[in-house]
């Protein structure tokens, strides 16, 4: 199995297809052993993906200490320098667009195209949903809640009138759940919530001069709409496109793969 010792961290990672480089930063409790993942998308047929656990979750170590953005930034860069992937495409989903953005910050000259995905810059930005301060609820309601946040379309009513959609959700939810019961495995999870309270790039976004497609769902409410048109206006050049559906748009709305990789690959225009 591909690992590889980054910082303080061994790093789960994995490599698959063909084509130009994209590193995939993926968002909060990814664990690659979850499926379907990035290597299952469209995106797969068109670059070379590198993708890895990130501290604290899946395969990685997951060390009881506090972990900051910076660390989760350094580990992406650490890691494209241990493989040798000197400058490639950033894609960064939720969590993983907040980890793109400071790498693009500190670590430039390792991006070629980047793209931020269903994310937030912090600070007057905004934030995206505080998931450490989600309530403890009976299960019904905790489940409830998670799909309203993620797609706002799916609030208690809708749930109701929709009983098999809802239950196609919930057990979509329920299968991605790798590694349960293995050791500091919640610790992990806990310490990454803790790094995300802190994330604030917003004043330092203008400094971000790549080529950049923002995107997300037009009913998400983890990562509000209003969050990704705050960071188009700091990148400047930066393209702004939403898609039908919630936090998960991209696994929902056709359109959004084939932009992203327009865009990735050079082909997608101005207008």
């Amino acid at each position: 199995m591909p690992f590889i010792s980054v910082s303080d961290v061994q790093i789960y990672y994995e490599i698959s297809g063909k084509g130009p480089r994209l590193l995939y930063i993926s968002g909060t409790g990814a664990d690659l052993r979850n499926k379907p993942n990035i290597f299952n998308s469209p995106l797969a047929d068109h670059f070379k993906i590198l993708a890895f656990d990130q501290r604290g979750l899946g395969q990685t170590d997951r060390p009881d200490i506090s972990y900051s953005m910076e660390d989760y930034a350094n580990d992406a860069a650490g890691l494209l320098k241990a493989l040798g992937w000197d400058c490639c495409h950033v894609m960064g989903i939720s969590f993983g667009g907040m980890v793109a953005q400071e790498l693009a910050l500190r670590h430039a000259n390792c991006i070629d195209r980047l793209v931020l995905s269903c994310t937030s810059s912090g600070g007057a930005g905004g934030h995206s949903y505080p998931f450490h301060e989600m309530p403890t609820l009976p299960e019904d309601e905790t489940n409830s809640l998670s799909a309203m946040i993620n797609d706002n379309r799916h609030d208690a009513y809708w749930q109701q009138q929709n009983p098999e959609q809802y239950q196609a959700i919930l057990d979509l939810n329920h299968s991605h759940n790798a590694g349960i019961g293995e050791p500091n495995r919640e610790t992990g999870a806990k310490r990454q919530l803790e790094a995300r309270i802190n994330h604030d790039t917003f004043n330092r976004l203008p400094q971000i001069k790549l080529p950049t497609f923002i995107v997300g769902g037009t009913y998400d409410g983890i990562a509000p709409r209003v969050n990704l048109e705050a960071i188009n206006r700091q990148i400047e050049h930066s393209k702004l496109q939403f898609f039908m559906g919630g936090h998960d748009f991209y696994d929902h709305d056709p359109l959004a793969y084939q932009l992203i990789s327009k865009f990735l690959l050079g082909k997608l225009s101005d207008q």
